[in-house]
């Protein structure tokens, strides 16, 4: 058991330990359970579980949480608009999000896995000191993907 200076008074019994809790007027708070014997500390519950609670609130600020973005194209996009997407993927990449780029083949365009495949070579070359590519372009059913995450 520890008192309310950090001061360890030994190995006592549960009862003693309240009885000595309730002199400093304070709470018994079980430390670490697991310990053999289990580490109690005279001290203010309240207190206890509001230093918990900004501990956590610490560690829930040092992650780093990051959204995946979507931009769809079509094998047929012509070069103004795909400039306007790059444009928005160099945006969504900057703020530290990565892009999921899909080419959504439609009707006869199956055909054109070449060009589909071109576009995203050409997005991964004009994106290349902002992204790596986590994900090469790949083929599922009538999409091709590729993801993009920041450097």
């Amino acid at each position: 058991m520890i008192d309310p200076d950090g001061n360890q008074l030994g190995v006592i019994s549960k009862r003693e330990a309240l009885i000595a809790a309730a002199e400093f007027g304070l709470d018994l708070v079980e430390i670490s359970p697991n310990a053999n014997p289990p580490v109690c500390k005279i001290m203010d519950y309240g207190r206890y579980r509001y230093e918990q609670t900004k501990k956590k609130q610490e560690a829930k600020k040092k992650q780093t949480t990051f959204h995946l973005k979507e931009i769809k194209i079509r094998p047929k996009t012509e070069d103004h608009d795909l400039q306007t997407k790059l444009g928005h993927i160099k945006k969504f990449l900057e703020k530290k999000d990565k892009v999921k780029v899909t080419v959504v083949f439609r009707g006869r365009e199956i055909k054109l896995l070449d060009r589909g495949k071109e576009l995203l070579q050409k997005i991964a070359e004009e994106t290349s000191e902002l992204a790596a590519v986590e994900q090469s372009p790949k083929f599922e059913g009538r999409l091709m993907i590729m993801v993009l995450s920041p450097k």
